[in-house]
């Protein structure tokens, strides 16, 4: 069965094709362009060619068309349980780690582990989701809440939308950052140039990242940084954007740094909410991982 989403154009100006490929991130260009096609995109019930200029309040109707849902199959991988109750969970994911099922990445996931640890949660938060409340990226580790049925996993996913969740991260950047601390406020969507790459974008939807230095080096710093938006690559985009790439950033930053060359160092490692069953406010902690705790030492001995 097809589905049918509804949208609505915040900033006009721009082409049909581009404001769609905003929207609608997990399209690509080309799917984009065979759907306006075939007249399966609407603006204001019409419908219109990929180079039509939208205007702001335009409604664009879109039907997508049926997928089908690929079967992950249960894996045996371990899992690092930080807290575990009859409602939730939540767990030190692993940098290298891909959270969902996609492509190039149909098995050695963390759904796939969840399945074989909690065969009943599949369909938590729909078909094939395990329950997963938020996301992170591969090569970042750290803390990461599943919910273990609808209720819970909708009640956490409200206080996410209302950013009544605190996250709190630690990354290394490049250089040394100035002012100490501060505030990033700076709209993010697609790069309209690489499609895989998030940009800062005047079109983009609204991102604000929070920071301050905990400790500096000779050329690089430790930071402590709390996103108050979820865009995705945030903190990483953010920050290269500011001129302080995170180390070990292949898209955002060097292509190669020797001084971590497996991963990045961006480790979710507080995470605050409040329980939605017992109402507890719950703070959870990672402790970084091994190789980042053995960079911080080499830069520590100079």
């Amino acid at each position: 069965m097809s589905e049918t989403v509804e949208l609505v154009v915040e900033r006009g100006g721009e082409r049909l094709d581009q404001a769609l490929a905003a929207l609608l991130p997990a399209l690509s260009r080309a799917q984009i362009k065979r759907l306006i096609q075939a007249a399966a995109v609407t603006v204001n019930g019409e419908p219109r060619k990929p180079a039509y200029r939208v205007a702001a309040g335009d409604r664009l109707t879109v039907v997508l068309p049926e997928v089908e849902e690929p079967t992950v199959r249960p894996e045996p991988i371990p899992l690092t349980l930080v807290y575990e109750d009859e409602h939730l969970l939540a767990l030190d994911k692993p940098a290298g780690l891909v959270v969902h099922p996609g492509a190039g990445h149909d098995s050695g996931t963390l759904v796939n582990a969840l399945l074989a640890r909690y065969p009943d949660i599949a369909d938590v938060g729909g078909v094939g989701r395990a329950g997963i409340v938020h996301r992170l990226d591969k090569d970042t580790s750290g803390l990461l809440l599943v919910a273990r049925d609808d209720e819970t996993h909708a009640a956490l996913q409200r206080q996410f939308k209302r950013r009544q969740v605190c996250k709190t991260y630690l990354a290394l950047v490049e250089e040394r950052v100035e002012p100490r601390e501060g505030i990033i406020e700076a709209a993010l969507g697609r790069s309209k140039r690489e499609r895989k790459r998030i940009a800062v974008l005047r079109s983009g939807r609204p991102a604000v990242t929070q920071y301050r230095v905990v400790e500096t080096f000779r050329n690089y710093t430790l930071l402590e940084v709390r996103p108050h938006t979820g865009r995705t690559h945030q903190i990483r985009v953010h920050l290269a954007w500011m001129g302080y790439p995170v180390v070990g950033d292949r898209v955002y930053g060097r292509k190669r740094q020797p001084l971590l060359p497996n991963r990045h160092f961006l480790h979710a490692q507080r995470l605050s909410f409040t329980h939605p069953f017992t109402g507890k406010e719950m703070e959870l902690v990672a402790p970084l991982p091994r190789e980042l705790e053995e960079v911080l030492k080499q830069l520590r001995r100079g």
